[in-house]
């Protein structure tokens, strides 16, 4: 009888949480190090209140998982999907995403089932993927349990052998040993810096994202339903000085997240105060119906998160690997922007991918090869479209600020491209709508709907023909102008703008 292969995860976050859940089915020994205590709550608002989660600075931020999480969740473990809807995790499906016209003409696909979202607060979703990933036979979490160092070796070739980890629980000093160690301490995680340190080969590419994120939490009042979508604007959208969106969230509570450019500095500072922050949704049409006083209440102070950088690392460099038995997922490996929120799905697709790898062979150094082109294949073309994209918003942030700017030919065709073709055309086909909503799902290659010809074709007819025609795709304003939303907060307009180059050279 062949021996039960061993497997540590550090950390029992989400990350290390969808680890637990992708493995388990293997019938591996998992144990999950948790340095955090035990849950001390069933309740949902008590956990949302009292829940500290040490390093997971994101914990009160909004989250929602992807089409690609919920169908792997369906796949492997539909009673947690049907645990979190009795804890009142909210499934946002495809026919919400549709326009007024687009409903009229709505016939149900079988796909669109595929295309929901699940959207709550992330402390009762955290909380109900760890109460359900406790009653699996085959995995422990051992909470309580800080992790100081990994256990290495580094054999003749170079490559780094991992073995297992050091650490502290209950003040005693413990060392702990696996087949197999998954780190998914996320971005603020040191160990894999200890490979770094110990001579481990591996690549990392990063870049800042360009914004913050300030996070807002509130309840609806007794008896008053959320807002119908269709009597009001839009209720996310992106002014270029700011985005925003609303989160609905579990048990009658909802979020607003505002993410603010970097460049925005008098916006930052003064966002932090709760009144501004709640100021500046009664000035945006599409939040004014959710956070007014007759619908909702406030139940939280300001949260913000800054140190948004995207990051890509790589563990295997020209076919070769820089560890042996140490794996890396989630935050740990890459991280992204959390505007298209796709860091709990990356999360559960590496770790999907990590289970077909350990399946496939049992030889350590083919397991770190198959892996990495694994997770190239299934995660770089994400990676690399929302860094594109972040780049684009980086530069509209600066446009916005430098009084009398005005794009080039090239740039203003471009981006009627996008507002005048590709939005105008998913907002009036259910089709396209549909094709497009599965590559931001991650279901399929993000590029791969527009690259289809009768895609193509079909958004270069929306935008040839024209604004006058098209009038009634075209979603209300989304905002003020910025100057106007500053005027409107009592700060100072100027604060930020930036000068001309000419002006620039001339004042220097």
């Amino acid at each position: 009888m062949s021996k039960t292969e061993t497997v540590i995860v550090i950390g029992a976050g989400i990350g290390g949480l969808c680890t637990a859940l992708m493995l388990a089915p293997s019938g591996r020994a998992i144990t999950l190090l948790e340095r955090d205590g035990p849950i001390e709550s069933q309740d949902p608002d008590q956990l949302f209140r009292d829940w500290r989660r040490t390093g997971v600075g994101h914990v009160r931020q909004s989250h929602a998982f992807l089409a690609r999480l919920r169908t792997i969740m369906k796949a492997e473990h539909p009673q947690l999907l049907e645990q979190l809807k009795t804890l009142g995790v909210r499934e946002l499906t495809f026919d919400n995403m549709l326009t007024p016209p687009q409903q009229a003409l709505y016939t149900p696909q079988p796909q669109d089932e595929e295309l929901t979202f699940i959207t709550s607060r992330r402390t009762t979703l955290e909380f109900a993927m760890r109460r359900y990933v406790e009653t699996l036979g085959n995995v422990t979490i051992r909470s309580g349990f800080l992790v100081r160092r990994l256990v290495t070796s580094k054999a003749a070739d170079g490559v780094i052998n991992v073995t297992g980890v050091t650490g502290e629980q209950d003040g005693a000093e413990t060392t702990l040993t696996a087949d197999v160690i998954v780190d998914t301490t996320g971005k603020s995680g040191f160990t894999f810096d200890q490979l770094v340190e110990e001579g481990a080969n591996v690549r990392e590419e990063k870049e800042d994202a360009g914004i913050l994120y300030f996070t807002k939490h509130y309840r609806l009042k007794p008896g008053q339903p959320e807002p119908d979508r269709n009597e009001h604007p839009p209720a996310s959208g992106d002014l270029g000085y700011l985005k925003y969106g609303v989160f609905p969230g579990d048990n009658g509570n909802f979020s607003i997240t505002i993410a603010l450019p970097e460049v925005e500095l008098e916006l930052r500072k003064s966002i932090l105060n709760p009144e501004i922050f709640h100021q500046i949704t009664l000035n945006l049409p599409g939040l004014h119906p959710w956070t007014n006083s007759t619908r909702s209440e406030p139940t939280s102070k300001v949260f913000g998160m800054g140190d948004l950088v995207s990051r890509w690392r790589d563990l295997v460099i020209d076919g070769k690997p820089a560890t042996r038995g140490y794996f890396a997922l989630g935050d740990t490996l890459i991280r992204t922007n959390p505007l298209y929120g796709r860091g709990c799905s990356f999360a559960a697709v590496g770790a999907q991918q990590l289970r077909k790898t350990l399946d496939e062979t049992a030889d350590p150094t083919q397991r770190a090869i198959l892996l990495h082109q694994r997770l190239e294949a299934e995660l770089r073309p994400f990676y690399l479209t929302q860094r594109r994209q972040d780049r684009t918003a980086i530069k509209r942030a600066r446009e916005t600020l430098t009084p009398g700017f005005k794009p080039k030919f090239k740039a203003k065709l471009m981006q009627s491209f996008v507002d005048d073709g590709i939005r105008i055309a998913v907002r009036s086909d259910v089709r396209l709508l549909r094709e497009a909503m599965r590559g931001f799902h991650m279901l399929e290659h993000p590029d791969k709907w527009l690259g289809k010809p009768n895609n193509l074709a079909t958004v270069l007819y929306y935008w040839a023909r024209g604004k006058k025609l098209n009038a009634a795709a075209y979603p209300p304003s989304a905002g003020p102008e910025r100057q106007e939303m500053m005027q409107a907060l009592n700060l100072d307009y100027r604060a930020d703008l930036i000068a001309p180059p000419e002006e620039a050279r001339l004042a220097a």
